[in-house]
């Protein structure tokens, strides 16, 4: 099998025959327009597919791209590449603007035009001075910038600096419109920002993030998958039917897909709302841990690979969310949606879009709604992980991740442990509380601790609230939330009924159960698990 690798280097991925995805039919109609900027949350591809773009510009067709679909459609010459990578720029504008100088000064003097750039430190002056140069040797060149965004995401809580940032990027991208020394300007970012002026004073600048033909330009499509990296998904197949990879059916292939889709897939960039994509990121991890490790999990790689954006980090320092807020689909309205005018004032749904924890849900019209949600269950467990150490605040989740109460314990230490759980939650952002909150609540925090939680879980006669899947047993949790003490016993009656009447836990495979039926009181003097009762099976 050709071997998997994280990297971002197109040069390295074929001249080390691993795998690479074909985009070059839509990198080929991302090149149609000279002028482009596209957006994608982290670990989606875009700095493979910017210094893919690098790679035919500055090498031609030969030798890279002999087996891509581009090799035989792309005629144009060769011309130096200026690339920028913000990311690895600090958030400390002086050292910004010296870093970026010294980048262009590196340039020029590889193209022998150093005498023509002022010494100053002074961003848009030592562009401003690259670009009258480059007009004068009759030299034309291509500009990719990275993350663009990434000195304005670390600055959100900081409005000085980030108008100071904003300010200089608006003037840069100034500097460049219309300029024609530059062949062709690239540039990527996580949040697209109407006040970058992208879309103001770099006007010519287009913005394809939701453009249909490079919708899939980064990111894995079902059909992609399945022609490269057949050999891993059948590898996957075999070693959880264990059967021989020859033996895998077709069937089987697809039941896999199926499974890969409901964890990975479900992001859409394209504003017709017809394609679809599978997290890179994610699905790339998934078959190189299968093969390494013998085993196949569907882990959640999109946490686990710093779940927590710099932007999203520096954003909860100063705001809230609410878990229940993001159950279903959100309505937003198209302007806030397409042109947010900054990310201090940017709605938080929006942002959570941009940022890859939800996604586009419906078609993007001018001039109306768009639909977006949380794309898959890896995304969906990820944003519970990020919520839930903001609710509980004062939660130790490596305790209960590293402890076995919850498969072990008893009934009265089960209760203590979650009224723990409740006194370290905020109460400010919780003033009214239901049962859907109480159960979305311990929902969130079961996931934090890793631990085996499903809700709303099915069976022939109804849903059991929570249901926590341990090797060693099995323990069904039915909430009732209670306005007073004086509620409270009519309601553990009502949740020991739905137990028994329901025969809730009552699935293959067979182990021990235990069923508890549990009554918040939600007095605001208590707020607290009052009334509990184990529900046993009768002769």
């Amino acid at each position: 099998m050709r071997k998997i690798a994280l990297t971002r280097d197109f040069k390295l991925l074929i001249k080390s025959d691993l795998i690479y995805i074909d985009k070059t039919e839509q990198i080929f109609n991302l090149l149609q327009t000279d002028r482009i900027f596209i957006s994608r949350p982290r670990r989606f591809g875009k700095s493979l597919m910017l210094d893919t773009i690098g790679t035919l510009f500055e090498s031609g067709v030969e030798p890279y791209f002999r087996n891509t679909w581009i090799y035989d459609k792309w005629s144009d010459i060769k011309y130096p590449v200026l690339r920028f990578d913000f990311l690895k720029y600090t958030d400390d504008y002086k050292e910004f603007a010296n870093l970026f100088c010294k980048n262009v000064r590196l340039f020029a003097r590889k193209l022998n035009i150093t005498d023509s750039i002022t010494a100053n430190p002074s961003p848009v002056e030592v562009l401003f001075d690259l670009l009258k140069a480059l007009n004068e040797h009759g030299i034309r060149i291509v500009i990719l910038i990275d993350e663009y965004d990434s000195q304005l995401a670390a600055s959100i809580n900081d409005p000085e600096l980030y108008e100071n940032f904003r300010i200089q990027l608006r003037n840069l991208y100034g500097v460049m419109k219309d300029d024609p020394s530059i062949r062709f300007l690239g540039i990527t970012g996580v949040t697209r920002l109407k006040d970058v002026s992208i879309f103001s004073a770099g006007s010519d600048i287009k913005d394809l993030s939701y453009y249909k033909p490079v919708s899939a330009i980064a990111g894995f499509t079902r059909e992609e998958i399945r022609k490269y990296y057949t050999d891993y998904i059948d590898l996957a197949v075999s070693l959880e039917k264990g059967k021989p990879q020859e033996q895998v059916t077709e069937s089987e292939r697809d039941e896999l897909l199926d499974r890969l889709s409901e964890e990975y897939d479900g992001y859409c960039f394209d504003s017709f709302y017809e394609n679809k994509v599978f997290s890179t990121w994610s699905v790339i991890n998934f078959f190189k841990e299968t093969a390494e490790t013998r085993m196949m999990v569907f882990r959640n790689y999109w946490y686990d690979n710093g779940g927590m954006p710099t932007v999203l980090a520096k954003y909860l320092e100063t705001h809230s969310i609410r878990l229940e807020d993001y159950a279903g689909d959100i309505d937003v309205g198209f302007s806030d949606f397409w042109d947010p005018s900054s990310l201090l004032d940017m709605r938080q749904e929006v942002l959570m879009c941009q940022i890859g924890y939800l996604t586009v849900k419906s078609p993007v019209p001018d001039g109306n709604q768009v639909t977006i949600g949380i794309p898959n269950r890896e995304v969906r467990r990820s944003f519970e992980k990020i919520l839930v150490r903001r609710i509980f605040v004062r939660a130790d989740f490596s305790k209960i991740r590293n402890e076995r109460l919850f498969s072990e314990a008893r009934p009265a230490d089960i209760v203590k442990r979650l009224n723990e759980l409740f006194n370290t939650i905020s109460y400010e952002n919780y003033q009214h509380m239901d049962e859907k909150t109480i159960q979305g609540l311990l929902h969130a925090y079961f996931i934090g601790a890793d631990q085996p939680v499903r809700t709303e879980v099915q069976s022939a006669s109804g849903r059991s609230d929570i249901i926590l899947e341990y090797d060693s047993r099995r323990l069904v949790l039915e909430l009732k939330y209670a306005g007073s003490e004086a509620d409270c016993g009519r309601k553990l009656s009502e949740a020991v009924g739905q137990i028994k009447d329901r025969k809730y836990g009552d699935t293959l495979p067979q182990k021990p159960v235990l069923k508890l039926a549990l009554v918040f009181n939600g007095d605001s003097s208590v707020r607290q698990f009052t009334h509990y009762e184990e529900v046993k099976d009768q002769d």
